[in-house]
């Protein structure tokens, strides 16, 4: 039985009423896992149960070494707790299309990478995290997830100010307090206190009062947090019904979803608790921004950034799968990003730190190309240029971890490895060795010395089923 703080029992108490001793039990049962596909990657549906609230969700049976499988490496899926999958259900009531999106608080990726699933490839989406090696995880998450309309950056809430009118769909997945995590993590039973909630809740109004220019009249500002307590979640929506003029968004919730609905100043919120939904404590609720405050008009001029020649063109030209792109030069690199969103990039790149942006495809040495591992992991890359080699797990698991192995190549020169047909990177034949082009940063640092022979493959019967 986990022991909760006596303050936060006597305040669930309050909210919850006779369905207390429910929820009380619920925090020491048993954590459900779940997964996200990326369907860019994985086109068919999973013998598993869905997750009522996301159509691309599932849950697992048992939780497995997500670091063992390849394909979680390769992008082909993510691990999100399934509560937070909710998004999906606001982003279906999107103002207009093509959206521009930013996801505020964005690491370790968990929302971004959906959004990145359900926006239209003409759709922006920029990606933001303040803390910089936060950041950088994003970063990674999202190169792997493969798709080119993203743009990760780090900036502070208040630098989007320079951007009025900017967004469409503002995402804000506020820093907060975590009592929705309890059950989850019982170390933040540890550090969780009263005084700590206040921070929180003044910390999550700046950052809305912060954020709250850069979104388009007509807009839509999602907000969520992982716990509780109403000073950080109604109170906050109330807060900013108080001081800008705007309109709930109200879903269609079916009652087997367990979601409770309250209200705040008018707005619809949803709460969920881990007694009455398969997931973790959770709250959200979405406003609509009104008033007369004009929009960003968007610019039809020309973007002013650095495009390949037409002879840079014809060497990267069959790389890619023939998708509205433009290849933009970066230093020595050069980028995929969608034709109809440079304006925009430009735009951004003015106004913000930007961490990536569209796909990587690499460097051009004389006349020929040094792939980047961003490609390789890409939903843009034309594999059928390239020489692939297939992996075994244990050949894959070696390749991620940058270990000296032997591999039987038909080409000279840089080959695709991929596992169960999914590019997990590059490697060059130079006739009597390779050499590894996985990113050193991303390398698997634990050691799978233990996990091999029998084990490994026990343990690989508990990834997600979505092999071939």
């Amino acid at each position: 039985m986990i022991l909760l703080p006596e303050s936060f029992d006597l305040r669930m108490k309050t909210i919850l009423g006779d369905g207390f001793l429910k929820f009380s039990d619920s925090i020491s049962s048993a954590v459900n896992h779940s997964i996200r596909i990326n369907t860019k990657k994985i086109e068919k549906e999973l013998n598993l149960s869905p997750v009522q609230t996301c159509s691309t969700g599932y849950y697992l049976d048992q939780r497995p070494i997500f670091t063992l499988d390849p394909l979680f490496h390769a992008g082909a899926y993510y691990v999100q707790e399934s509560s937070s999958m909710f998004l999906e259900q606001f982003i279906r009531h999107a103002p207009k299309k093509p959206l521009r999106v930013l996801d505020l608080c964005a690491a370790p990726g968990g929302k971004s990478t959906h959004l990145s699933s359900l926006l239209p490839s003409d759709s922006l989406l920029v990606s933001n995290e303040v803390i910089h090696s936060r950041a950088l995880v994003l970063s990674e998450n999202l190169k792997k997830w493969g798709n080119p309309n993203v743009v990760v950056t780090c900036n502070d809430p208040r630098d989007f100010s320079r951007l009025p009118g900017f967004f469409d769909v503002i995402v804000v997945d506020a820093p907060c307090s975590g009592e929705g995590l309890f059950r989850r993590d019982p170390s933040a039973i540890d550090e969780w206190s009263e005084s700590n909630t206040s921070i929180c809740a003044q910390r999550q109004k700046r950052i809305l009062a912060d954020v709250w220019p850069a979104l388009a009249e007509n807009g839509m500002l999602v907000y969520s947090t992982c716990t509780y307590n109403p000073a950080e979640n109604e109170e906050n929506i109330s807060w900013l019904a108080d001081f800008a003029e705007v309109e709930g968004i109200e879903l269609t919730i079916p009652e087997q979803w367990g979601i409770v609905t309250t209200e705040a100043n008018n707005v619809p919120c949803y709460r969920f608790y881990p007694h009455k939904v398969p997931g973790e404590g959770y709250f959200t609720a979405a406003i609509q921004k009104k008033g007369s405050v004009e929009g960003e008009k968007r610019s039809k001029e020309k973007s002013a950034l650095p495009l390949a020649s037409k002879t840079e063109q014809s060497v990267l030209s069959n790389l890619l799968q023939q998708l509205p792109l433009s290849l933009v030069k970066f230093e020595e690199n050069f980028l995929a990003f969608p034709t109809n969103l440079l304006q925009s990039l430009d735009q951004v790149k003015a106004a913000l730190r930007i961490i990536h942006a569209g796909v990587k495809v690499g460097e051009i040495k004389q006349t020929s190309l040094v792939p980047a591992h961003d490609l390789a992991v890409s939903t843009i890359i034309n594999t059928s240029h390239f020489p692939s080699l297939d992996l075994t797990l244990e050949q894959s698991l070696s390749f991620l971890k940058r270990d000296d192995f032997r591999l039987d190549f038909q080409d000279q020169g840089w080959n695709l490895l991929t596992y169960h047909s999914h590019p997990l990177g590059w490697a060059k034949n130079i006739g009597s060795r390779f050499n590894n082009g996985y990113p050193k940063e991303w390398r698997i640092r634990m050691s799978t010395i233990e996990f091999t022979g029998e084990r490994l493959v026990k343990e690989a019967k508990k990834f997600p089923p979505i092999k071939l």
